[in-house]
């Protein structure tokens, strides 16, 4: 304990010192992910969400440090949604809370958007460890809320819930149901056998059109 206390507070020093007086974070739209300028090495991007990027350091290899950027909402959720979920196999936990970044355990694998387009067999029980996992977060008192191909992934077999972000959030959110029926209805039946890479630029398309979809009048009743 006292040597993973040493390490976490290494991280967080060379986070003030390092990565937060250099990085630039923009939010230019609410529904598309933040961009990301002047990353100093050897700090890496990892990923960028809706309102906030993932970055890693070498020598750091079991955290991951989250950045939000600035003006946007969400970051005392995120903090709220880890303190209820806990330690949890499926779900990464929160490390320490900093004032606009928060240090996670690292989550290692390929999300399912990654997955369909490398041609990546995803097997049943990716999607069957996700649904628990799904069910253990309403147990805390949760909402899983857009949980979707970007946000889920896949490690030696297993499944990962990599972002909660918006877990407190209020209603009914059918993402990952209409995931589920496509993986049995289409890519169990059709793009696996044949392992069949689909580009990022028809993956986009189809985001783009789900998008339009949901804020259509029979969102709630299609596929559900």
């Amino acid at each position: 304990m006292i040597e993973s206390a040493q390490i976490l507070r290494l991280l967080v020093q060379r986070v003030d010192q390092e990565l937060l007086p250099t990085i630039q974070i923009n939010s230019i739209t609410p529904h598309n992910p933040v961009e990301v300028h002047s990353v100093s090495a050897p700090w890496q991007l990892l990923g960028a969400g809706n309102y906030a990027a993932v970055f890693c350091h070498p020598e750091f290899p079991d955290q991951v440090i989250k950045i939000y950027a600035p003006s946007r909402p969400g970051f005392d959720e995120e903090v709220e949604v880890y303190r209820r979920l806990g330690v949890h196999p499926t779900f990464s936990t929160c490390l320490y809370v900093g004032k606009n970044f928060l240090v996670l355990r690292r989550l290692h694998g390929t999300t399912l958007y990654d997955c369909l387009h490398k041609g990546l067999t995803i097997p049943k029980q990716v999607i069957q460890d996700i649904d628990q996992a799904l069910n253990y977060a309403r147990s805390q008192g949760l909402n899983p809320y857009d949980v979707h191909g970007r946000n889920v992934m896949m490690w030696k077999g297993r499944g990962f819930v990599v972002d909660v972000s918006d877990f407190l959030h209020q209603g009914t959110c059918l993402k990952w149901t209409h995931l589920k029926r496509a993986y049995y209805w289409l890519y169990r039946p059709i793009l696996a056998p044949f392992r069949l890479q689909v580009s990022y630029f028809l993956l986009d398309m189809v985001r783009r059109s789900y998008r339009l979809f949901c804020r259509s009048p029979g969102y709630r009743h299609v596929l559900h």
